[in-house]
C-alpha cells in the first residue's frame, strides 16, 4: 500500500509550507498545494488525492463553497482558524469529513486526524462539536444555554443527560458501542490521557466504578444501581 496522499489548500503560503512540511516529516506524500477554492478544486479534479486540507477564507472560491465541489472527488479535512458555528455547520453540511481550528491540535494530533479521516473517521476540534450541539438543539426546539455555559448532551441522550458535557457523552455513547479509550481517543482527536480523564468525571457522575455498570446506568438498565458490589 501507498503512502497517503494530500492536497494542502490555504491561500497563507507560511501556513501551507509549514503543512506541508510536517506532513512530510511523517512519510504523507503532498500530491499537490493550492492557494485558492478555485485551484483546489481543479487539482483535486486532476491528482484525486486520499484527502485534501481546506481552509475556509481562500480568495476566488472560499473553502465552504469548494467543499461541496471537491467532497464527491476526495474526503474533506477542514483545516482553518475559523470557529464560526455556522460556517463549521455549513461546511460539514456540505460535505466535509472533519473540522478542525488551527491552535487546538498538536502537530501529533494532526498527523493521526489526517489517517483518521483517510480512514473514515470523523476529527472535530471541540468547537465544531459545539457547533453541531447547537444545531441538533435547534432543530429540537431547545432553547440554547447562555454562551458561558459548558455544551451539555444533546437532547437524544437516553433517561436524561446526568450533567455530563456534551464531549463527555460522545465518549459515553462510544463505550456503549464497546470502544476501548484508545479508540475513542482515535474517533474523536483526542490524546489518550483526555479520554481516560473523560471517563473518570463520567464515572462519578454516574455514581458507578466500572465501563459495565456505566453502560448499564446510561442506556437505563440498571434502575437505581449506584456503585458496582
Amino acid at each position: 500500500m501507498g503512502a497517503t496522499r494530500v492536497l494542502v489548500a490555504d491561500d497563507n503560503v507560511v501556513v501551507r509550507s509549514g503543512l506541508v512540511s510536517l506532513l512530510e516529516a511523517h512519510g504523507i506524500e503532498v500530491a499537490g498545494e493550492a492557494g485558492d477554492g478555485r485551484r483546489a478544486v481543479e487539482l483535486t479534479a486532476r491528482l484525486r488525492p486520499d484527502l485534501v486540507l481546506l481552509d475556509v477564507r481562500m480568495p476566488l472560491l472560499d473553502g465552504v463553497a469548494a467543499v461541496a465541489e471537491i467532497s464527491p472527488l476526495a474526503p474533506v479535512l477542514m483545516l482553518t482558524y475559523t470557529d464560526d458555528p455556522g460556517t463549521v455547520r455549513a461546511a460539514l453540511g456540505r460535505g466535509a469529513t472533519g473540522y478542525l481550528v488551527h491552535g487546538a491540535f498538536t502537530a501529533d494530533e494532526l498527523i493521526t486526524a489526517v489517517h483518521n479521516a483517510v480512514g473514515g473517521a470523523h476529527p472535530l476540534s471541540p468547537a465544531a462539536v459545539s457547533a453541531l450541539v447547537g444545531a441538533v438543539r435547534e432543530a429540537s426546539g431547545t432553547a440554547p444555554e447562555p454562551a458561558s455555559a459548558e455544551p451539555r448532551t444533546p437532547p437524544d441522550a437516553p433517561h436524561g443527560n446526568f450533567g455530563l458535557s456534551a464531549r463527555e457523552a460522545e465518549v459515553m455513547r462510544l463505550i456503549v458501542q464497546g470502544a476501548s479509550n484508545g479508540e475513542i481517543a482515535a474517533r474523536l482527536f483526542l490524546a489518550e490521557k483526555t479520554v481516560k480523564n473523560h471517563v473518570n468525571r463520567i464515572y462519578a457522575k454516574l455514581g458507578v466504578t466500572s465501563r459495565g455498570a456505566a453502560i448499564a446506568r446510561w442506556i437505563g438498565t440498571a434502575g437505581d444501581l449506584g456503585r458496582d458490589r
